[in-house]
């Protein structure tokens, strides 16, 4: 019997061991952490062997599969290479179990979760039953056990990293490309290269939706559409989306259609304007007719939790949870998509990205900037050397929103698009948002 050894045992992991238990290997999951009760029970359910922590047990087998957030500097890994044990990504082992013909791959630094969510939210109202999932919720694994009309994956640089085979991808979708991750990457290059491969392994007759603005560092073969806000784009390409005033518009094949106007969403700032006409434009390319019913297919949909998500108002002024933005380029989208004056919370456990940009952003679209975290003092160095002298320093939450309270004014924004990662302060992003939603609504 073929043995496979699975290394994490979280949603990813636990795909890999249940789809490859389902393939009749005889699989153990080494996870070098706790492992939920939860993975034990669905574990010992399967009649799954597993352990806590890191044994040489793992190498006892004819295949290691790799669970999605295992950096590549792993000791682990390394020590399974000396070893010679075959490894196998969890995108080469799953894709080709998958059960569609329609399968749509999204990428990128910013959005992907959004747009994967709202192209499946859009298959499933038109009718169609689809799965949506991948590094977002559900493990792409999950996927192979029933037929599906359409599948709709986000994808990570880190899955995309370890990807060899064909994707079997009919619509293909980086949203965007911006440094992100350079720490388990090692260089934006190499970030950038495994991005691109959402692309190069799609089907062959597939089509990929990309940035017009990063076309030149993508350099993509074959059916490519491009996005941009301007009517002409720089790059010659089987189609294009113009963001134009009030409308996104299509031109496919000598014809130019309007995907959507601007008020067939409640979803706010332009970024998530793109985010949307890259779904429609995806749902299109799969065959699926939207021209009569785009406002219907879109009813319904709420913006993910903690990207761009209204927390309320509170005399007169508007507080927004973007806790989601994790990094500058995300950061930067945020303040520049939402009109108004406003003024930005920033900070916490950096990435090691340069916060010149970020500062030229607030520069340009802050009144105030409240800095909290880690980063606070990076990211007051980046200000001031960019001549802004507008900021106050916060050590909780609970002070930040109390500083942003006293300077805003009715009609201004507060937004918190922090530009870091949460995990000097909060677990995750989710409990950082969420306590800032819970701080707005006691005061209402």
């Amino acid at each position: 019997m073929h043995k496979v050894s699975v290394i994490g045992a979280g949603v990813s992991g636990q795909g890999l061991a249940l789809l490859a238990h389902n393939l009749g290997y005889e699989v153990f999951v080494s996870e070098k952490k706790d492992i939920t009760p939860e993975a034990k029970s669905l574990f010992t359910q399967n009649n799954i062997a597993y352990e806590e922590g890191h044994s040489p047990k793992i190498f006892e087998c004819d295949e290691i599969l790799i669970s999605s957030g295992i950096p590549p500097q792993s000791e682990i890994l390394r020590e399974a290479m000396k070893r010679g044990v075959k490894l196998t990504g969890e995108l080469d082992f799953v894709i080709p179990h998958i059960r569609t013909q329609r399968l749509v791959c999204i990428t990128g630094s910013n959005g992907k979760s959004t747009v994967t969510s709202l192209t499946g939210h859009i298959l499933t109202h038109s009718g169609l039953k689809a799965g949506t999932g991948g590094n977002l919720g559900t493990a792409s694994s999950r996927f192979t056990q029933e037929d599906f009309d359409a599948v709709v994956l986000e994808l990570s640089s880190f899955q995309l990293a370890r990807a060899t085979k064909n994707l079997h991808s009919i619509v293909s979708v980086i949203t965007n490309l911006a440094p992100d991750h350079i720490d388990w990457h090692g260089s934006y290059e190499a970030y950038v290269e495994a991005k691109s491969r959402v692309l190069s392994l799609r089907d062959p007759k597939g089509w990929g939706i990309i940035q017009d603005r990063d076309f030149d560092a993508l350099s993509p073969n074959g059916k490519i559409i491009t996005l941009s806000w301007s009517a002409k784009p720089e790059h010659d390409t089987a189609g294009h989306i113009f963001m134009a005033e009030d409308r996104a518009a299509l031109t496919l094949g000598g014809e130019t259609s309007t995907l959507f106007t601007y008020d067939d969403t409640t979803l706010i700032g332009s970024h998530n304007l793109e985010n949307v006409a890259m779904s429609l434009c995806a749902v299109k390319l799969l065959g699926v007719d939207i021209s009569h019913n785009v406002k219907n297919l879109l009813e319904g949909f709420r913006p993910l939790p903690h990207r761009c998500e209204d927390a309320g108002t509170v005399d007169g002024v508007r507080y927004i949870d973007d806790s989601k933005g994790t990094n500058v380029a995300a950061s930067i989208t945020a303040m520049k998509s939402i009109n108004g004056r406003k003024i930005v919370i920033l900070g916490g456990q950096g990435k090691g990205e340069d916060y010149a940009p970020l500062a030229e952003a607030v520069k340009s679209e802050c009144d105030y900037a409240v800095l909290i975290g880690e980063e606070a003092g990076k990211i007051q160095s980046a200000l001031e050397t960019a001549g802004y002298t507008t900021f106050r320093r916060a050590s909780t939450m609970e002070e930040a929103l109390d500083i942003s309270r006293s300077l805003a004014r009715p009609g201004m924004t507060v937004l918190l698009s922090p530009a870091c990662t949460s995990w000097d302060m909060y677990k995750s992003y989710k409990a950082r948002g969420e306590h800032f939603c819970r701080i707005v609504s006691a005061w209402k």
